[in-house]
């Protein structure tokens, strides 16, 4: 039996009761609402309620910039209100519990199942329990089969609905690929269903019938999964007439004209990532085989310089932040980023406004932007080898060698750097003992090259290399989506014996943990059968697991014994290229013969280029009709 109790609207005002649980909570703030750019719109006068929930906490969740962009838009609408919903930390969900108040938002206080629609956004497998939580806190029924008219529609979004099986029990439908339009499609279709019924309760099968046919969007309950006898998918077919065999991704293809907020909501308390986000591109043409984001965000698109100047301007003014992040998924790959630079430290460097780029290139004109922004404040520089031998980063295609590496140090050294952090991964495909010793030798370059360049002015002591290693996660839509996962066994053995040969006292090391990298594999490439595991999961008690202080993995492996799925079936075994996937109906445009010819490639130590300077056929453009759009440092023109 599921968890449950009674509304708390049955009892007492949702907002009275809140004022007499706060005192009792750590961190009050987070569920005050009344926050600096807040909207609260009349409930009663607005017609479709939208509740944007974030399956963590409020720290960690305030500061995505999607949800900020979905927010604002859609209170955009005169005949929408948006209101937001975070995961409660586990003394304010006792407190819940008790006293019977539902799970509420900031804005109006009104109990999740009070809304219209209710998007998550899917952000790391991790967090899928949290979604029952707050589904279970905020009265709606756990499985998409259980509601009825009178609850809410459960939409998934974000880069975990690329492969949304292991949630297809829980969810209404996805919305798959950018969210900018899709979303507006979505609740348009809402408003012509509910004028259609008026007041009467309308069919939710009519409605879900009628979404389906939104490009992008993709109910689980519109179609036919069959399994083989030897427990892998064979097909996920459609169930009805009009139903798209396959759903394809949406695209914003031109980022100058999306939406784009003027205001961000401004927290009381102190959350992650609490400034100014400006996206300067989306998309990435690296093609490094074991990232996902990398091949669903496809095609690459830069906005204009001089939009983004007046988003920075209208951000600036409406919040009072004092810091600016150039964001994308890699920053200065920006074609117009030196003088993006250069004008906004004109425009605010004197008034005490940081810029900073949250990733970097592994080249010396990198660290010369890092250089030209942290003038006053130095913080470590982050580079990503990803691998310690030049045959496994041949393998990911990550096109940089260990010259590059140890030139953009020289460069940052010499800058007057002293701090610089390293991220490889071990348990990539093809991986020997021998590549996990090279992180080792060259971290020991990079720390000898410090020393002696910082040595030159008696500084050689303050050199300081921070090493963080995490485990490799086979991932849906990559060219690594067949591989195995290297046993946790193995993953443990390898990184003592990196501990061991980076003993060193200026030498920081930290790693992942192996259990929660091999679970993240088993829902990252898991069909339906894993949602029963999820619950099973839930129900025995996990939540918030991607705290370390609340991850069990003894409760999910009770969860995996009890549903009697063997969870080595979906990280550890290496997929046939001709295999069914359960991902296989969501189309990212990216071709699967693009990414099964990576797979053999990476095996032969084969490069692939950066498509930024030449088409590799990937697919993409001509399936979708879009195209690599690089501003090239034009003016932007309104016209």
């Amino acid at each position: 039996m599921l968890r449950g109790y009674r509304i708390g609207s049955a009892w007492m005002d949702h907002g009275k009761l809140l004022e007499r649980i706060l005192p009792r909570v750590a961190k009050p703030g987070r569920y005050t609402g009344n926050e600096w750019n807040m909207i609260r719109k009349d409930w009663a006068n607005t017609p479709i309620k939208f509740a944007l929930a974030f399956p963590d906490i409020y720290d960690v969740g305030t500061g995505h910039l999607g949800y900020k962009i979905l927010y604002s838009l859609l209170n955009e609408r005169m005949d929408t209100l948006a209101e937001r919903v975070y995961a409660p930390w586990v003394d304010m969900e006792e407190q819940m519990r008790e006293h019977g108040l539902p799970l509420c938002s900031l804005e109006n206080r009104r109990g999740l199942s009070e809304f219209d629609l209710v998007g998550f956004t899917l952000q790391y497998e991790l967090s899928y329990t949290n979604i029952l939580n707050m589904l279970d806190l905020g009265g709606i029924p756990l499985l998409a089969k259980e509601r009825t008219h009178s609850h809410p529609f459960v939409v998934g979004g974000g880069p975990c609905a690329f492969n949304p099986e292991p949630l297809a029990m829980f969810f209404d439908l996805f919305v798959i690929g950018d969210g900018e339009e899709a979303i507006v499609d979505l609740v348009d279709c809402y408003a012509r269903w509910q004028r259609q019924n008026g007041n009467r309760p309308g069919d939710r099968m009519d409605f879900l019938q009628e979404v389906a046919a939104i490009p992008g969007v993709y109910v689980p309950s519109l179609y036919h999964v069959r399994y083989g006898d030897d427990g892998r998918l064979e097909e996920i077919t459609p169930t009805r007439p009009g139903v798209p065999v396959k759903i394809t991704k949406r695209v914003v293809q031109d980022l100058d004209k999306a939406f784009y907020p003027k205001a961000f909501v401004v927290p009381y308390v102190e959350t992650i990532h609490d400034r100014i986000m400006l996206e300067v591109m989306r998309g990435c043409t690296r093609g490094c085989r074991f990232c996902q984001a990398g091949m669903i965000y496809r095609p690459a698109r830069e906005r204009n310089r001089q939009r983004l100047l007046e988003q920075a301007k209208a951000l600036v003014s409406s919040t009072g932040y004092e810091e600016i992040s150039l964001a994308s998924l890699s920053t200065s790959d920006y074609s117009d980023i030196g003088q993006l630079i250069e004008d906004l430290m004109i425009q605010y460097g004197d008034c005490g406004i940081a810029i900073s780029l949250p990733s970097l290139r592994l080249d010396s004109f990198s660290v010369g932007l890092a250089d030209q922004i942290q003038k006053q404040r130095r913080t470590s520089l982050t580079f990503a080898p990803e691998a310690g031998t030049q045959r496994l980063r041949d393998v990911i295609n990550k096109n940089v060698t260990e010259s590059d590496l140890l030139s953009a140090a020289e460069a940052a050294f010499s800058s007057g750097w002293d701090t610089i952090k390293l991220y490889f991964m071990i348990g990539l495909p093809t991986e020997t003992l021998e590549d996990v010793a090279g992180i080792n030798e060259l971290t020991r370059k990079v720390l000898d090259l410090g020393r002696r360049i910082r040595g030159q002015e008696g500084k050689a002591g303050r050199v300081k290399i921070n090493v963080s290693v995490g485990s490799f996660v086979p991932k849906s839509h990559t060219p690594f989506q067949w591989a195995a996962q290297t046993s946790a066994d193995v993953l443990r053995e390898r990184q003592q014996y990196l501990r061991r040969l980076l003993s060193d006292r200026s030498i920081s090391f930290s790693w992942t943990d192996v259990e929660r990298s091999f679970l993240e594999a088993v829902i990252a490439r898991g069909d339906r059968k894993i949602g029963e595991v999820i619950l099973a999961a839930w129900q025995g008690g996990c939540k918030l697991d991607t705290w370390s202080e609340y991850f069990s993995y003894d409760k999910w492996s009770e969860a995996f014994e009890a549903t009697g799925i063997d969870p080595k079936f979906y990280s550890l075994r290496r997929r046939d290229l001709g295999e069914t996937l359960p991902w296989d109906h969501i189309e990212t445009g990216v071709s699967k013969e693009f990414l099964q010819q990576e797979w053999m490639r990476a095996h032969q130590g084969q490069l692939t280029p950066d498509c930024r300077y030449g088409c590799i056929d990937c697919g993409l453009c001509p399936e979708l009709k879009v195209a690599n759009v690089w501003v090239g440092g034009a003016d932007y023109n309104e016209d």
